[in-house]
């Protein structure tokens, strides 16, 4: 039998044996039971509707419509793969270093981690997006799966030791409750270009199954993208995409918003 401790989310095997056809004993069920809890906790951590608040943020891309830059279902699918391009090649690899480092329990590593992925944030509506979301990821994983580094991550965060952006609170919740780096870089991945599709049917024509095919096309890349992020160091992160960031600047000055960055 395999159960979840409530208070902690550890996996706890009691026993589960099963005979083969020539006599041989197996555990091999105990595989099984463990990966089904994981991939339970990746689908709840890593859901689009996550009460973080993350429904408030479009990603940039309301300036981008507003400006005429994304127009149509093409020049989406170009924004999406930039959005999700800069992730990956900048919080995507600060999240994979923050994940080891929330395995080795090393607070004081994982602060500075998040501290440099805050320095390459430039616009102040993307550095505070990602302390709002990290801020609330943590307190809600303080009360669903509160484990000792959640706490003192929460600490760190609420005394204004550590900025607490959304990738390093994500890989502390990712690494207190079993689940990989890769598992971690995916969810984060996938968060991203859930946020500008899901805003993108609000403020232009496009339908479900557009921005489905376009999520589709874009989660096929992940495999590669982490790949890649895994083999890099911390001083390799960056987000060179100077047209998202003068639509973020634009956006700050916008009259009329629907979204918060």
């Amino acid at each position: 039998m395999c159960t979840t401790t409530a208070n902690t989310g550890t996996i706890t095997i009691a026993s589960i044996v099963t005979v083969t056809s020539d006599g041989a004993l197996s555990t091999g069920g105990v595989k099984d039971c463990a990966s089904a809890v994981q991939i339970a906790r990746l689908l709840q951590f890593g859901d689009s509707i996550l009460p973080v608040g993350a429904f408030s943020f479009s990603g940039g891309i309301e300036s981008a419509v507003q400006q005429g830059v994304v127009r149509d279902l093409a020049s989406l699918r170009e924004f999406v793969r930039t959005a999700v391009d800069q992730a990956a090649s900048g919080d995507g690899i600060g999240l994979i270093a923050a994940h080891r480092a929330a395995l080795a329990l090393d607070v004081d590593r994982l602060s500075a981690i998040d501290q440099a992925m805050m320095n390459r944030k430039l616009s102040d509506e993307t550095r505070a997006m990602s302390e709002r979301l990290g801020k609330k990821l943590t307190q809600l994983a303080s009360r669903v799966a509160p484990s000792p580094l959640i706490t003192e991550w929460l600490a760190h965060i609420l005394e204004r030791r550590t900025p607490g952006t959304y990738a390093a609170s994500l890989a502390v919740l990712f690494a207190s409750v079993g689940l990989t780096e890769r598992e971690a870089f995916v969810a984060h991945q996938y968060g991203v270009a859930t946020t500008v599709l899901s805003a993108a049917l609000r403020l232009m024509k496009v339908d479900h199954n557009d921005t489905q095919a376009l999520l589709f096309e874009i989660n096929s890349r992940c495999g590669d993208a982490y790949e890649h992020a895994a083999g890099a160091r911390l001083e390799d992160m960056c987000g060179y995409a100077p047209m998202v960031e003068i639509l973020a600047a634009v956006h700050a000055k916008a009259h009329v918003r629907l979204f918060m960055n």
